[in-house]
């Protein structure tokens, strides 16, 4: 397999529901792996892209929470619905996605 342009983290990490840090899953982080995959799949991106479900990635109170390397960009409260944007503008475009950006305090 050749090394990928980007790699694409979505946090996928369940914890029991009541755990003191909560998890990106009870923010439907699944959905937004599933959009991921659907996304990679419509522009053709596996030869030279990876999106790979990660455990837990850090600020389980902003999730889901998506990384992207190799420039190590996360982003938070990322929905289904954001990932067209992700795919399009960072992935394809090499332009980081503004609005989703963690601010420094959480990374």
């Amino acid at each position: 397999m050749p090394r990928p342009k980007k790699h694409v983290f979505v946090c996928t990490q369940q914890r029991p529901e009541g755990h003191p840090r909560g998890s990106c899953s009870q923010f439907s982080s699944g959905d937004v792996m599933e959009a991921f995959l659907m996304a990679f799949q419509q522009h053709d991106l596996w030869n030279d892209y990876k999106v790979s479900a990660s455990g837990c990635i850090g600020p389980c109170f902003t999730g889901p929470s998506v990384v992207v390397y190799p420039e190590g960009v996360m982003y938070i409260k990322v929905k289904p619905e954001d990932v067209t944007e992700i795919v399009e503008t960072h992935i394809k475009g090499d332009q980081v996605v503004e609005r989703l950006v963690a601010p420094e305090d959480v990374w």
